[in-house]
C-alpha cells in the first residue's frame, strides 16, 4: 500500500531531446513538492513507451523530435489513452499551428520562451481537468477558426460543378484540358471559373492554387 505522500505526487514523463532543457525543467519541478519526474524520454518512440509502461499523470512534451513529429506522439498516446493529459512545448506561436496542437489532444500548450513564467499554472491548470491557454493564444485560434470556417463556407458556396473545376484548375489543368476531360466547351469551363473567382474573392490562378492549399481542399469531395 502507498504511504500517502506517494499518492499525492503527481508523475511526470518528459520528453525532449536538448538535455539543457531536460535539466531546468527538473529544477522546476523539484521546486514543487507534488511533482515528481517519473521517466525522461529523448525521442518520440521512447516517449510512447514510456507513457504505456509508467501510465504518467502528466507528459511534457517537445513537439520538435530527432525521429518523429511531435504530433505523431501525441495523436499516438491519445490513442492509447483519451484521457492523457499533454503539455506541448514549441517555440512556434502562429495561430495555425497552436490550432492543429489542440486538435490533435494536447491539454495544454506553452511557448519555450516562457516556460519559467508559466510551467506551474500550466501544470496545475491540466491537472484540475482544464485546458491550459494564455489569452493571447485564446484570440489567436479564435481567429483562426473564425478565418477557417469563413474559407469553407466560400467553398461551400460553390456548385458541384465549380467545385469540380477548382480541383482541376489547381492541379495545374489548362481550360482546354478541362473542357477535354468534362467534356464541355472551353467557354463553359471559363464561366465556371470566372464565378469560382468571383465566389471566393480572388483574382488569379495563383490565389486559388494558395486557398486550396491553405484551407486543405484538395482532398475535398464535391
Amino acid at each position: 500500500m502507498m504511504a500517502h505522500g506517494e499518492q499525492n505526487k503527481i508523475n511526470i514523463v518528459l520528453v525532449d531531446d536538448h538535455a539543457i532543457l531536460i535539466s531546468g525543467l527538473k529544477l522546476l519541478l523539484q521546486k514543487r513538492e507534488p511533482f515528481q519526474v517519473a521517466g525522461v524520454a529523448e525521442n518520440g518512440e521512447k516517449a510512447i513507451e514510456l507513457y504505456e509502461k509508467l501510465k504518467p499523470h502528466l507528459m511534457i512534451l517537445d513537439i520538435s523530435l530527432p525521429d518523429m513529429n511531435g504530433l505523431e506522439v501525441l495523436k499516438h498516446i491519445k490513442q492509447i489513452d483519451e484521457n492523457a493529459k499533454i503539455i506541448v512545448l514549441t517555440m512556434y506561436e502562429d495561430e495555425e499551428y497552436i490550432s492543429l496542437i489542440m486538435k490533435a489532444g494536447a491539454s495544454g500548450y506553452i511557448p519555450k520562451a516562457a516556460v519559467d513564467e508559466e510551467l506551474y499554472t500550466a501544470i496545475d491548470t491540466v491537472m484540475e481537468g482544464y485546458i491550459y491557454l494564455r489569452p493571447k493564444e485564446v484570440t489567436s485560434i479564435m481567429k483562426f477558426k473564425q478565418t477557417e470556417g469563413s474559407a469553407f463556407k466560400l467553398y461551400a458556396s460553390l456548385s458541384p460543378r465549380e467545385k469540380e473545376i477548382l480541383q482541376l484548375i489547381v492541379k495545374g489543368h489548362s481550360l482546354t484540358e478541362i473542357a477535354e476531360e468534362l467534356i464541355i466547351s472551353i467557354k463553359t469551363v471559363d464561366t465556371h471559373k470566372t464565378r469560382i473567382f468571383h465566389k471566393l474573392n480572388i483574382n488569379k490562378k495563383s490565389e486559388l492554387v494558395e486557398f486550396a492549399l491553405k484551407n486543405n481542399l484538395f482532398n475535398l469531395s464535391s
